[in-house]
């Protein structure tokens, strides 16, 4: 007889998906569930090093987790936005910060002034009135205060750190609180014949382990959500063509690191550069249907900066989401509920939105359908999002030097997409949404980072006197400089907080 009312969760895969389930499970909802993580080391990891975003920190505070321990585990440096290089246009450049440009004036958001005086160029580039984007540039880091009103603190970071230490940090922080973890490996799924949920799998030393609510973290090979739930996979490569990976690190160069993640278009893809502290982390993301393997791992190495200290790895994936990731009584986290590349540093946000969203519809011993339901509803929606912005990356280009470019600059988009980019330059208007990812600083960033430019802007902001608006935007631009030239360098600043 069950003497214990907790529902048993059991997390099929570790890595970072997993243990971040186990984890936030462990310490937010401890007294209803019990945690029990099964992960084989005969399977490896997918992480090759990770930036992130803002939300991670939010997550490691919530699991009361201090952030100088996290950061020296994981070699982690600071991360202030994305420098996109020949995205647009080869010789373009601009950096898609975690901040806002400039402030609002009369309900009207900064962009809208900055195009009018820009029209006439009387206004400096608008990363000039991004702190987040200026302090890149300079390569300084500070903590930003809690006076968000002060523009010297208008900005957010994040981290870049080392994918394979994350999930062994996590791992002893979930089981020092109660979380339970078995090795073996996945051989069998049982399922309940008259409802057809899963209650219990079986490892290949024959142990069975049953439970109430399955997490699966398995990765690409989705061994529950597809493997024993058969839920279909809605394929997105038709407009994110990208479908393989080439990775491997090198030595840190001497001088200054970086608190950016930087992402370099190729002729069949894009390249990233990630500084952590002990090395940097290269990666080439390209469409196997324009450059082979052997050609997309020669031109890596020949862009780095010095050597590999490994062996090139190859990955292979394809874009996009499972209709629903929530299926009778189990539910996926990670690669395999979706897979969107990593271009906007998504992936460990994608699975730290679900893992918040499952805590907040946090089933009782039988899921309920409006659990199910409304978990479904809302990772749909973030996938689609997201799925637009990059999207836009790649479709907001005037380069034809390359079939790769040429296709994605002149491919049928999403109607969701066309219709904010229409939106956009017609009015100079983001289209808003209350909740998720890639809020209006982040569209304005690309957009005019890539060359778009609106038609028109917000008729208020005609209504300042132009000397009035001139004196105000140099005001505003000398006070980011002047806070900016008062942080400590990066690497100065990581070697103090640790």
């Amino acid at each position: 007889m069950q003497t214990d009312n907790r529902i048993r969760v059991v997390v099929v895969g570790g890595g970072t998906a997993g243990w971040m389930t186990a984890a936030a499970l462990a310490a937010l909802v401890p007294g209803a569930a019990h945690v029990h993580l099964v992960e084989s080391a005969e399977i490896g990891i997918v992480g090759v090093g990770e930036a992130t975003l803002p939300h991670l920190r939010a997550f490691v505070t919530r699991l009361g987790i201090d952030e100088a321990a996290f950061m020296a585990a994981t070699q982690a440096t600071f991360k202030l936005g994305i420098e996109f290089r020949d995205f647009g246009a080869i010789g373009d450049r601009y950096i898609h910060p975690f901040g806002t440009y400039g402030r609002p004036l009369g309900g009207v958001g900064f962009h809208h002034y900055w195009l009018r005086r820009n029209e006439g160029a009387a206004a400096a580039p608008i990363g000039e009135y991004s702190t987040g984007v200026v302090a890149a540039a300079a390569r300084r880091f500070v903590r930003p205060g809690a006076d968000t009103d002060d523009i010297a603190h208008a900005f957010g970071y994040a981290y870049q750190f080392d994918a394979t230490r994350f999930a062994p940090f996590l791992r002893a922080h979930a089981e020092a609180r109660g979380a339970e973890r078995s090795e073996g490996r996945v051989v069998e799924v049982i399922r309940d014949p008259a409802g057809g949920d899963v209650t219990g799998i079986v490892l290949d030393d024959g142990r069975r382990i049953d439970g109430d609510l399955f997490v699966d973290c398995s990765g690409f090979r989705a061994l529950l959500i597809d493997g024993a739930m058969g839920e279909p996979w809605e394929d997105w490569s038709h407009w994110l063509p990208c479908d393989r990976a080439v990775a491997a690190p090198c030595a840190s160069p001497d001088g200054p690191i970086e608190p950016y993640t930087r992402a370099t278009a190729m002729p069949a893809g894009w390249r990233w550069r990630i500084p952590l502290t002990h090395r940097v982390g290269n990666g080439y993301v390209y469409a196997s249907a324009h450059v082979s393997d052997g050609a997309a791992t020669d031109a890596l190495v020949a862009a780095m900066e010095n050597p590999p200290l490994a062996e090139p790895r190859h990955l292979r994936f394809r874009a996009g989401r499972r209709r629903r990731s929530w299926v009778g009584n189990v539910l996926s986290v990670g690669l395999a509920s979706g897979f969107l590349e990593p271009l906007e540093s998504t992936s460990i946000y994608l699975a730290q939105m679900a893992i918040t969203q499952l805590i907040e519809h946090f089933p009782d011993r039988v899921v309920a359908d409006a659990d199910r339901d409304g978990f479904n509803a809302l990772v749909d929606a973030e996938y689609d999002r997201i799925r637009d912005f990059l999207i836009l990356h790649y479709h907001a280009t005037t380069r034809d030097d390359s079939p790769f470019w040429d296709h994605v600059r002149t491919m049928a988009i999403p109607d969701s997409l066309a219709d904010k980019m229409a939106l956009w330059r017609r009015t100079a208007q983001v289209s808003k949404y209350s909740h998720g990812l890639f809020l209006e600083p982040s569209w304005v960033a690309v957009y005019l980072g890539q060359g778009i430019v609106p038609a028109g802007w917000d008729p208020r902001a005609d209504l300042p006197d132009a000397a009035a608006l001139d004196r105000a935007l140099a005001t505003l631009r000398d006070g980011i400089a002047g806070a900016v030239a008062a942080m400590p360098d990066h690497k100065a600043y990581l070697g103090r907080a640790a």
